[in-house]
């Protein structure tokens, strides 16, 4: 007599379960966004101050008192407004060759 052989099913792990945690993930759509300029070793503050007038349209002395903040406390906000106006703007800033970034105004 034989003895029946009883093929072993592979263990099946029983599912993880995942805990949520409450995060408010909302984002509030009509909060605009800035765009800030950071500072950095390689443009000269002329430059700086020249690339601002000429994106944005600045007096001199609007142009050079956000060169004076970037270069004095290390960044600055240069534009304000919708998260797509943003993006361009960083984008043009990042082809002067300037330290670019954006976010979501608080």
């Amino acid at each position: 007599m034989t003895t029946p052989v009883i093929a072993s099913q592979p263990s099946v792990a029983e599912p993880s379960v995942i805990q949520e945690e409450n995060v408010d993930t909302t984002v509030d759509l009509d909060s605009p966004w800035i765009v800030l300029v950071w500072n950095d070793p390689i443009n000269l503050m002329s430059y700086v101050t020249f690339v601002f007038q000429k994106l944005f349209g600045y007096s001199l002395e609007k142009a050079t008192q956000l060169m004076l903040d970037v270069h004095e406390k290390g960044r600055a906000v240069v534009s304000t407004g919708t998260r797509e106006r943003a993006e361009i703007d960083v984008y043009r800033l990042h082809e002067h060759g300037l330290w670019a970034t954006m976010q979501q105004d608080k």
